[in-house]
């Protein structure tokens, strides 16, 4: 059996969820534009740069969600997969997915669960390794439980996830993580096949130089 690993963002979807709930949220005039907008794309492009401050953002990506009641944030969540999510949902990508059926999966992601859990269930993912928003008693407070799945906090996630199921990497006959980012890096190495998909440019730079697979499912 295979260890199959995915993120999520700009890999298995075509945009970033991250990015485009914030954008959801000033588009339907809860987050204010003037205020929002501007912090959103210094954000995304800290990350897709590779300097991205993960307190600083999640602070920003977590607050909303504590003001607001769960049954609001769901049913804006339902109309975000409507608007946003379903249409960056390829059939390449699905395809992808169904191709190791029957092995171990899971999408492995820096986003967090409230956003991302729907969409991996789309997928047909039963695995969900994210940052997780603390909550209590059914709300979210805007702060985060346990180690955020970042850079090297996904390496310390998965080797916990696996064994909580009593599994460590050399259980596998292969592990594979597909993933577009530099921020990747640490999970990329620790793994047998490293795959970058419609990379960025300083991770495409280091795949070539290393000779890792390339794959494009967005472009």
């Amino acid at each position: 059996m295979k260890l199959v690993l995915f993120d999520l963002d700009n890999t298995l979807l075509s945009g970033d969820s991250d990015y485009e709930w914030a954008q959801f949220l000033i588009d339907v005039g809860v987050l204010d534009r003037t205020e929002y907008e501007a912090r959103n794309q210094e954000f995304y492009a800290a990350y897709q740069a590779g300097t991205l401050n993960i307190q600083e953002f999640l602070d920003f990506q977590l607050k909303p969600l504590s003001l607001y009641p769960r049954a609001q944030l769901d049913t804006w969540h339902e109309r975000f997969m409507q608007e946003k999510i379903r249409p960056m949902m390829s059939a390449q990508a699905r395809a992808l997915v169904e191709e190791f059926s029957g092995n171990l999966i899971a999408v492995v992601t820096a986003t967090n669960s409230f956003i991302t859990r729907p969409i991996v269930s789309e997928f047909c993912i039963k695995n969900l390794i994210a940052t997780e928003p603390e909550e209590i008693e059914q709300k979210f407070t805007g702060g985060v439980t346990g180690i955020p799945s970042f850079r090297e906090g996904k390496v310390k996630r998965v080797k916990a996830w696996l064994e909580s199921l009593g599994l460590s990497l050399s259980s596998f006959d292969e592990t594979l993580f597909y993933s577009d980012s530099i921020n990747d890096l640490p999970l990329l190495e620790m793994v047998d096949r490293p795959v970058v998909v419609d990379p960025d440019p300083k991770l495409k730079e280091h795949a070539s130089k290393l000779g890792w697979e390339q794959l494009t499912l967005h472009r």
